[in-house]
């Protein structure tokens, strides 16, 4: 009898993609997977563990540039780009993403470990009002500044590194401006640490 199971396993991923385009507590859900590497090979990618994807040096695509008013203060324009000389981290987030809400200690943690070498900018997506995601930022004590993408619209920039249902996701772009390495789903301080020195060392 002929093998189903490649069948089946496209049906998942069928039902998982419709699940992550409803409402912001299914995104929520469909963000916690961090084992799945989503589009794990699309870009020139090659799959990492843990949910970490890395790109070789010399075969990385330029990272968008865009940019958005900031979250905490409307008026500010922020964009994605690094001081000279440091490594960029991306983070997309939102506050009704509850793994966004476990990654954030570790995200703060990791960015005062890396503040020589990166510097880190969140992308704050489809948080229709923006008072809870400030409230986020207060909660967690982030330092660094995020832009405020109520929309998607920025997201769907990066969509060539990021699927859009893949929240929380991090980027990690290095001095060149180039995309290093992507994390989809939750990350963590030692995992975050460890890529960022990595490619601030030209790895």
């Amino acid at each position: 009898m002929p093998d189903h199971r490649p069948t089946a396993r496209a049906a998942r991923s069928a039902a998982a993609l419709l699940l992550c385009v409803g409402l912001a507590g299914t995104l929520a859900a469909c963000g916690s997977r961090t084992s799945d590497n989503v589009a794990s090979t699309q870009g020139g990618f090659v799959s990492g563990d843990g949910g970490v994807t890395i790109l070789a040096a010399g075969k990385r695509p330029a990272a968008p540039v865009v940019s958005g008013p900031s979250l905490t203060d409307q008026k500010t324009t922020l964009a994605t780009k690094a001081s000279p000389g440091k490594v960029l981290v991306l983070n997309v987030w939102g506050s009704w993403c509850a793994p966004c809400r476990a990654e954030a200690p570790e995200l703060v943690s990791a960015a005062e470990k890396t503040k020589d070498t990166a510097d880190f900018i969140g992308l704050n997506t489809r948080d229709l009002d923006p008072i809870p995601a400030q409230a986020f930022v207060r909660s967690f004590g982030i330092g660094y500044p995020s832009i405020y993408d109520p929309s998607g619209t920025l997201l769907l920039e990066f969509s060539d590194q990021l699927p859009p249902s893949g929240i929380p996701s991090t980027l990690v772009i290095d001095r060149d401006g180039k995309v290093a390495a992507r994390i989809i789903g939750r990350t963590t301080e030692a995992t975050l640490v460890g890529v960022v020195e990595d490619v601030a060392a030209g790895k």
